[in-house]
């Protein structure tokens, strides 16, 4: 499962062989969660609020490259929030 994008302790993934609709993966400490790239809601998973937050504001400004990048399956890392 490629990194994509690595912040403040938040480790973003994307499986390229999976099931739609499009999503990626988070990895904060003990939680994961699995975000719908459209919707930036929580298809599976938890995390701390503050976390959350941060993955969406993140996602926001990637959506059409994480798009991009599930139609293409073309692995690239993205800028991380600073």
């Amino acid at each position: 499962m490629p990194e994509i994008s690595r912040f403040l302790g938040i480790i973003i993934t994307m499986y390229f062989e999976e099931h739609n609709p499009s999503h990626f993966h988070v990895r904060y400490n003990e939680h994961r969660a699995s975000i719908d790239i459209q919707t930036l809601n929580i298809i599976v998973g938890k995390l701390p609020a503050k976390v959350r937050g941060l993955v969406e504001e993140w996602a926001e400004l990637h959506k059409e490259e994480l798009l991009d990048m599930w139609d293409s399956k073309e692995f690239h890392k993205i800028e991380p929030l600073v």
